[in-house]
């Protein structure tokens, strides 16, 4: 007998040539999560758990013709975006996005081995173009501060801050993840016009690899199966609290998700 296609959410980011975060990390939580994955390749990355040897720039060209591909076959329930790196590539995208489509734009900048991932000029174009379009933006500390001008985030009280300022710039809703801010807690906030909820789990001592691509992943998933943004949130901060606590250790000692088996 004949099985449907589960519901659909497409990924639009970098590889990793590592497995740990990208479009290799979204497309296994995609799956986990009971979603048929799809993907949309911005760049191609030469990068382990360490460190970040090259980027290699897809063009936007064919960045475009990935999104008519997909968007031509498949009934695409949610969107996410990872690394873009370069503004010509959001002008792509946002050239290519349905309107009605759920979106999620996670704002990568820099990689967890403090390798810029994004071109000079091109954050600019990402709040012009992807944030006021975005349901939900995901910014971690250090995006959450590029986005909203401030210098420090070291309080949940500042990463509210943040997030309003960030909320003035287009989004439905911004979820600041506070998994780096000092205490024993992780405390994520989500923040929408006039409403905030917060959910903190406790600090596991670990370095993680890849972990914001899987949370921004998760989300999108449950998105794409009709959850609300507050449940989708609640969903996937359980989701990536139980996923760090089941990491495995790469070989350099670096924690890896593994949302498999």
């Amino acid at each position: 007998m004949e099985r449907e296609i589960p519901p659909s959410a497409c990924t639009i980011a970098g590889s990793d040539s590592g497995g740990g975060a990208g479009i290799q990390a979204d497309l296994k939580v995609f799956q986990s999560l009971g979603i048929w994955g799809l993907s949309v390749i911005t760049a191609v990355t030469a990068q382990n758990t360490r460190e970040v040897r090259g980027i290699s720039q897809v063009e936007p060209p064919m960045v475009t013709q990935q999104m008519q591909a997909v968007l031509s076959e498949f009934d695409i329930r949610a969107f996410k975006t990872g690394m873009l790196g370069a503004a010509g590539t959001i002008r792509a995208i946002d050239r290519e996005l349905p309107e009605e489509v759920p979106l999620v734009v996670d704002p990568v900048m820099v990689s967890t081995s403090r390798h810029a991932l994004m071109e000079a000029g091109a954050r600019d174009i990402l709040v012009e173009c992807l944030l006021p379009r975005a349901t939900v933006v995901t910014p971690n500390l250090d995006e959450a501060m590029a986005l909203s001008g401030l210098r420090s985030i070291q309080t949940l009280e500042e990463a509210r801050e943040a997030g309003l300022r960030i909320l003035d710039l287009g989004p439905a809703f911004v979820l600041v993840k506070g998994g780096h801010l000092p205490g024993e807690e992780a405390a994520d906030i989500l923040l929408s016009s006039g409403r905030e909820w917060v959910i903190a789990t406790p600090r596991l001592p670990v370095t993680v690899h890849g972990a914001g691509c899987c949370y921004s992943a998760a989300l999108c998933a449950h998105l794409a199966r009709g959850c609300p943004v507050r449940e989708a949130f609640s969903l996937s901060k359980g989701y990536i609290d139980r996923m760090i606590r089941s990491s495995v250790r790469a070989p350099s000692g670096v924690h890896v998700l593994f949302p498999g088996p």
